[in-house]
């Protein structure tokens, strides 16, 4: 005879890993934020910023964001924090430049 599936412990381990991975993200944004200097701002202005960068259509500006925050993280492996301080997975992630300087940030997550 089969095993019966229990299809609502299997829904609810889903919900946990799902709630689990979010905040995990949700913390590696902070993380971010930190270091990049970009707490030095007021929240008002940070969302400002991130909502101009979501919004701009301008795909050379883009890319000189993407390569900015690549240099970020590139310059951070060099001194030892590697993006795993950040992202814990050893990958790089392509979020913007320095939010501090009046640059945007974007994620592509």
């Amino acid at each position: 005879m089969r095993k019966v599936r229990d299809y609502d412990a299997e829904l609810k381990a889903l919900g946990d890993k799902a709630k689990a991975l979010k905040a995990k993200r949700v913390e590696q944004l902070g993380t971010l934020v930190t270091a990049t200097g970009a707490d030095a701002l007021d929240v008002e202005t940070l969302a400002g910023v991130l909502l101009d960068a979501i919004g701009s259509k301008d795909a050379s500006a883009k890319e000189a964001w993407r390569a900015k925050g690549a240099a970020f993280f590139q310059r951070r492996g060099r001194k030892g924090g590697g993006t795993a301080a950040i992202d814990g997975s050893g990958a790089s992630t392509e979020p913007g430049s320095d939010a501090a300087d009046g640059s945007g940030a974007t994620a592509n997550r």
